[in-house]
């Protein structure tokens, strides 16, 4: 892995890991589906004007347009628009670290749905890494400080999240990230308006804090964060990309306690250790199964 690699995967790591932070302190202000429809249009529109000034196309292949929908939806509308949902009754800090188990759930769905090889090392992994996530969660349940629907808003996004990925490589194999990004998310904010509309009555809090908060998610963890995951799977492939997952409970709980106060308890510590060592190993077993069958037969 070269050196411009680490770079993006460190700087997307953080920058998807600090959106929960953010999304905390929009939907305390603002109708959680409505503020996740009105971002992805406008960072939807920003991309695409950006990708056509560019140069790039909007007439994607079959192949590019059917990944680029399920990807808006599953992303977008369901995964982002649950947690913005969640995060209404629960902590940033545990939305990220639930989320964070999507590289978990990657390798588990990759071994029994495409039926990728899993070492004992990933075994190990798995086992460590979904310890942790009990861990917290038992201990935030057992606080009273977690509600169970949230968390259960949660569950279901972050499974979303774990099918998006795993269409995220076909999505963008042909090239036209930018326009990719931008149809993703025109994608996502034309299934959750209807939503909104329904459901939900729009009164926004036009706060400071607010107004910033919702700049910095549409620009940073939105836009540039989802075009640099793309070139990141683009240039190092999908399994190595998602090694930088691990270092994601780390940053979210760090971000959430610095901005918003939250605090971190002892088996809340200990949980996030366990998790991050626990999709570490997972990747390097992947990665170590991904090298062993690209290896050319005698």
């Amino acid at each position: 892995m070269d050196l411009r690699a680490l770079g993006m995967g460190l700087a997307f790591a953080f920058m998807w890991s600090s959106a929960f932070t953010s999304a905390r302190i929009i939907v305390a202000h603002a109708p959680p589906l409505g503020i996740s429809a009105l971002r992805f249009l406008i960072a939807g529109t920003l991309a695409v004007a950006l990708a056509r000034a560019q140069g790039q196309s909007w007439r994607l292949t079959t192949s590019q347009a059917r990944l680029t929908v399920v990807f808006g939806i599953c992303q977008n509308a369901l995964y982002l628009g649950l947690f913005f949902v969640a995060m209404q009754t629960i902590e940033a800090s545990l939305a990220a670290i639930i989320a964070s188990t999507m590289p978990l759930l990657v390798a588990v769905a990759s071994w029994a749905v495409l039926g990728e090889r899993m070492r004992a090392l990933g075994v190990v992994g798995l086992l460590a890494g979904f310890t942790g996530v009990a861990l917290i969660m038992g201990s935030r349940l057992q606080a009273g400080g977690a509600d169970p629907v949230g968390i259960g808003l949660c569950l279901v996004g972050v499974l979303a999240l774990t099918f998006a990925t795993l269409s995220v490589r076909g999505a963008s194999s042909g090239g036209n990230v930018l326009m990719i990004v931008g149809l993703q998310m025109l994608v996502g904010a034309a299934v959750l308006m209807p939503a909104s509309l329904l459901l939900e009555a729009w009164r926004i809090d036009w706060s400071l804090g607010f107004v910033l908060a919702f700049a910095y998610t549409v620009i940073v963890p939105g836009l540039i964060a989802t075009m640099v995951w793309f070139l990141l799977v683009r240039r190092i492939g999908a399994v190595k990309a998602a090694t930088f997952h691990f270092l994601n409970p780390f940053f979210g709980v760090a971000v959430a306690a610095l901005l918003l106060g939250e605090r971190l308890g002892p088996l809340d510590a200990v949980g996030v250790v366990i998790i991050m060592a626990g999709i570490l190993a997972v990747q390097l077993s992947r990665q170590a199964s991904s090298a062993q069958k690209d290896q050319p037969r005698g």
